[in-house]
């Protein structure tokens, strides 16, 4: 049975609805879509305080929101936040600490005064048989474009829409948007308010998610808080004090994929950084701590988790919840080669998908590259699927899922839907997707429902003349 409500007829929903789950949702519930009506609204609410934004998300950005959103299970949720509680209790050991920074470059060993790192992404693939974390992000994007979409999803039918979460959540994620960064401020010893932001990347009016800087920007400013776009080359030091142009710069909200400041143009950035002239969020020592992919070698060897001191709970929460993962080296490179079919290969310093390549598709010209070393090896997890429309095959696209954490605590979770080897914003009907929360089919869903159908018995046909024109 689908869910695509196509056409049913009063109450037919209701035996559908009474057995959902994250994998029937995903393959079958086409209920769920954005809006354009929603979307041209907060497109417009935000173009007016940002001009060109929404002809730039147009032009820049056509596949940067999904079609659908992405559902999973409240198992899958409590495995992900339980994963992220363990990764983070490894992190504060000192042992886990002294041994990633030594073999760190020596800006990562600098004091960050306090900050934590703003946006750390958690990613996920997450299908029935579980939830395996590809890979940490210490420069997260897509959160302000996340918030945005989270305003324009509308479903077709009441039971559905029970599942969206209020549109009043993206407003209290801005606000704790807003919070985080004061917290930074603060946590690194500043007195006074945050008064100047500097949102920083590399040429920045180029990048892809140019756009998400302009929400950025308008967000900061909102709240009394002066903010300018910058790449990092135009940043002056001045008497200890960080300037972009004539706007003094109190803190760096850092987009920089040059994790380290090692690039010339970063220079400036990075001596602001050391002698403390503002505070920088993410800095190098989160990416060292977090990012680095060989990290992830250390987080499933049981026997280096024992020699850290990891208690045996948390080590099994990390075994069970991350992928093997292997630092590519001569030793192992046969083996490696031989059962590459089961493995992805990635580069430790690397983002985006970049340099990064399936094992089953490897050329031998490839694996002599990932020989020459800074590669890891990850035991392959198949990423979850979403059927866009009903009987077409052709739309069935691949999604991981990001949690935005802070401190610890997921802010926000999103879905990205693609079509390829890797995550990519070229596929259409796929981009960024919200989250929802499947009913649990140990609670009592069904109860709702009936109780639902029984305050409005005409919502399910309803539905099927609203599904019919969407």
């Amino acid at each position: 049975m689908n869910l695509s409500c196509d056409p049913p007829s009063p109450g037919a929903l209701e035996p559908a609805l009474a057995t959902l789950n994250s994998e029937r949702l995903n393959a079958e519930c086409f209920c769920v879509s954005l809006n354009g009506d929603a979307l041209e609204q907060a497109l417009s609410a935000a173009a007016a305080a940002t001009t060109g934004l929404h002809e730039l998300l147009r032009q820049r950005c056509p596949h940067v929101f999904a079609a659908r959103p992405v559902f999973v299970s409240p198992a899958h949720n409590q495995r992900i936040a339980a994963l992220i509680e363990a990764i983070e209790s490894v992190v504060a050991l000192p042992a886990y600490r002294k041994e990633v920074l030594e073999r760190s470059p020596q800006i990562a060993r600098h004091d960050a005064g306090g900050a934590r790192g703003v946006f750390l992404g958690y990613d996920f693939h997450a299908t029935e048989a579980g939830v395996g974390l590809i890979e940490i992000n210490t420069n997260a994007g897509g959160a302000m474009l996340n918030a945005l979409l989270a305003r324009a999803q509308r479903a077709c039918c009441t039971p559905i829409q029970r599942l969206l979460p209020p549109v009043a959540l993206a407003d209290a994620f801005e606000a704790r948007i807003v919070a985080m960064f004061r917290r930074e401020w603060a946590a690194s010893g500043r007195s006074g308010p945050l008064r100047g932001i500097a949102i920083v990347d590399e040429r920045p009016a180029d990048q892809y998610l140019y756009p998400e800087f302009l929400l950025f920007k308008q967000l900061f400013e909102a709240h009394g808080i002066a903010a300018v776009i910058a790449d990092p080359s135009e940043l002056q030091l001045r008497s200890g004090v960080l300037y972009a142009a004539e706007q003094p710069i109190d803190l760096v909200y850092n987009r920089l994929t040059d994790f380290y400041f090692e690039a010339e143009g970063s220079a400036t950035l990075r001596k602001a950084y050391v002698e403390r002239a503002a505070v920088v969020t993410p800095h190098p020592q989160a990416h060292a701590l977090y990012a680095d992919k060989r990290n992830l070698a250390l987080l499933t060897d049981p026997s280096q988790l024992q020699r850290l001191g990891v208690p045996q709970p948390t080590q099994a929460a990390l075994l069970a919840g991350i992928p093997r993962t292997e630092i590519v080296d001569g030793a192992n490179a046969p083996r490696l080669w031989a059962g590459r079919k089961r493995l992805f290969f990635k580069p430790y310093a690397g983002f985006g998908g970049r340099a990064a390549y399936r094992g089953d598709k490897l050329t031998q010209r490839v694996w002599q590259e990932i020989l020459a070393g800074g590669y890891v090896a990850q035991a392959l997890v198949p990423p979850g699927e979403r059927r866009l429309h009903e009987g077409d095959p052709s739309q069935v696209l691949k999604f991981d899922l990001r949690s935005y954490v802070y401190e610890g605590q997921v802010q926000w979770a999103a879905a990205r839907l693609y079509q390829g080897q890797t995550t990519n914003f070229r596929t259409p009907g796929g981009g960024f997707a919200p989250v929802y929360e499947a009913p649990d089919l140990a609670g009592s869903p069904s109860a709702s429902l009936r109780q639902e159908r029984s305050r409005d018995s005409g919502s399910a046909q309803r539905a099927g003349q609203t599904c019919a024109r969407s």
